[in-house]
């Protein structure tokens, strides 16, 4: 059976030649489905039992913000694709998924975040993916493979940068599938 992560993000194969060739190129502009609402802001913060009044109490998150603001957490969720659609086809702003490399596994090994903006009720979020390295072969405890790294842009409908996400990724195959 095909691993889920295969069915949503499927990897483009390819050589580490082809990949360098790829270095400074930017993922589609997608934009988010649905804007920031308070509904799942609600329903992230149950699930965390994150009482933070910024998230639950309109009058406080007022004062203190100018409105309800979204969880920092929820960052990946506003621009994440439905699982289906009946008109429009998936489209992920993952750039790491495309490049061509060998390896057929894919994982994220750090991310670090740096946010400039609160997402507030109505927001609409838009990602951009860009590629910024790719290491020579390397031979980790997991398997060989290349690390990737990207940094992914987070903007809300006023095109003001909301967050940064730089991503480091391994992307192999396993020791057993090179014996």
């Amino acid at each position: 059976m095909e691993d889920a992560f295969d069915e949503v993000f499927p990897l483009n194969f390819g050589s580490y030649e082809d990949a360098l060739t790829l270095i400074g190129e930017k993922s589609t502009r997608i934009v988010a489905e649905f804007t920031v609402n308070w509904e799942m802001i609600k329903v992230y913060c149950s699930m965390l039992e994150d009482g933070n009044e910024s998230h639950w109490d309109e009058e406080y998150a007022k004062k203190q913000w100018g409105g309800i603001i979204a969880p920092p957490g929820m960052l990946l969720t506003w621009p994440m694709p439905m699982q289906w659609h009946p008109t429009k086809e998936q489209i992920h702003y993952f750039i790491a998924t495309t490049i061509p490399l060998p390896g057929s596994t894919l994982i994220n090994v750090s991310t670090d975040s740096e946010f400039y903006k609160h997402l507030y009720l109505g927001d609409r979020v838009s990602v951009e993916d860009t590629l910024l390295a790719i290491s020579e072969k390397k031979t980790t405890r997991l398997g060989t493979g290349h690390f990737l790294t990207t940094r992914a842009e987070f903007f809300n409908q006023k095109d003001e940068l909301v967050a940064v996400l730089n991503n480091n990724l391994f992307r192999y195959d396993t020791l057993e599938a090179n014996s």
